[in-house]
């Protein structure tokens, strides 16, 4: 019988199975989705759908740059283990390669791996692993410079932090300090302009609400907002914040000395905002006994 590309989807959509393998499953079973999905079973290929409800918040950032364009890709999985696996760290990076050609994680997924799509390749991984994988997040940027940082690096350019910094002039050595200062800090913005306007505003209020407890006159307290708005500002901002390389600089002024302008940056760390389910050792042996 004819199997119907509604039929392929709804059958990767409930086993996580790849294109090619949902159709031949159903061909090999005559279209009969449940026998479809047997044979993908006794076949090792439906291992995703068992999966795909457990939290990755684990896995790896690789950062690459080509050309003056650097991405930086997060791929997670179940457990730190699987981030020192061989074979998860060769296709992080191949994804990582294939982001250099696309603009956002749609297009990445949809993008091919030795004529595979990236989504059917994590699929198989999966598969073979036998932990949830999923691609979350990617990020690219230009610059004249593009230099990287991999913090707590797994492999070369793997790790759990990842870090790219664009600039104009300076050079690649000075361009790593100022990403191994961005993986250290955290800043929340380049600058002042680029920072969300809400998390300004945000501490403005807390600002007020302080300098208010104080009795102090108005104009007092409006000059300890100014002040103290100014420092909180130097603080979440890369350009404002003491390089750590040397204190005794603003990241600015370091840049300036080397004869660089710093246009952007990207910090990508595994697991960031993911909220993880906690469970005592106990409590996974006796899950684990129950099967």
């Amino acid at each position: 019988m004819a199997i119907t590309a509604a039929q392929v989807k709804e059958l990767r959509e409930m086993t996580g199975a790849g294109m090619m393998d949902a159709k031949k499953a159903l061909t090999e079973t005559d279209g009969d989705m449940d026998a479809a999905i047997d044979w993908l079973r006794t076949k090792g290929l439906a291992k995703a759908a068992k999966k795909s409800g457990r939290t990755a918040a684990e896995g790896l950032v690789a950062v690459r740059v080509e050309g003056g364009v650097g991405v930086a890709v997060e791929v997670n999985a179940e457990t730190d283990f699987v981030a020192k696996n061989a074979e998860f760290q060769a296709m992080v990076n191949d994804i990582a390669g294939a982001a250099l050609a696309v603009d956002s994680v749609e297009a990445l997924n949809d993008a091919t791996i030795e004529g595979k799509k990236v989504s059917d390749v994590i699929t198989d991984k999966i598969a073979t692993i036998g932990e949830n994988m999923t691609l979350r997040r990617m990020a690219k940027i230009e610059g004249e410079v593009v230099s990287t940082y991999v913090h707590n690096a797994a492999a070369a350019g793997l790790g759990q932090i990842g870090v790219l910094v664009a600039m104009t002039g300076g050079s690649e050595d000075f361009g790593r300090q100022v990403a191994m200062h961005i993986a250290a800090s955290n800043p929340a913005s380049l600058n002042e302009a680029e920072l969300d306007p809400a998390i300004v505003e945000k501490e403005r209020q807390v600002q007020i609400d302080i300098a208010r407890e104080s009795g102090k006159p108005d104009a007092v307290i409006e000059k300890m907002i100014v002040g103290r708005m100014n420092k909180f500002l130097a603080e979440i901002t890369l350009l404002g914040q003491p390089f750590v390389v040397n204190p005794d600089l603003t990241v600015e002024q370091a840049a300036k000395e080397a004869g660089a302008t710093i246009t952007g940056f990207i910090r990508l760390q595994v697991g960031e905002g993911i909220e993880k389910v906690e469970e005592d050792f106990a409590a996974e042996v006796a899950k684990a006994a129950q099967g």
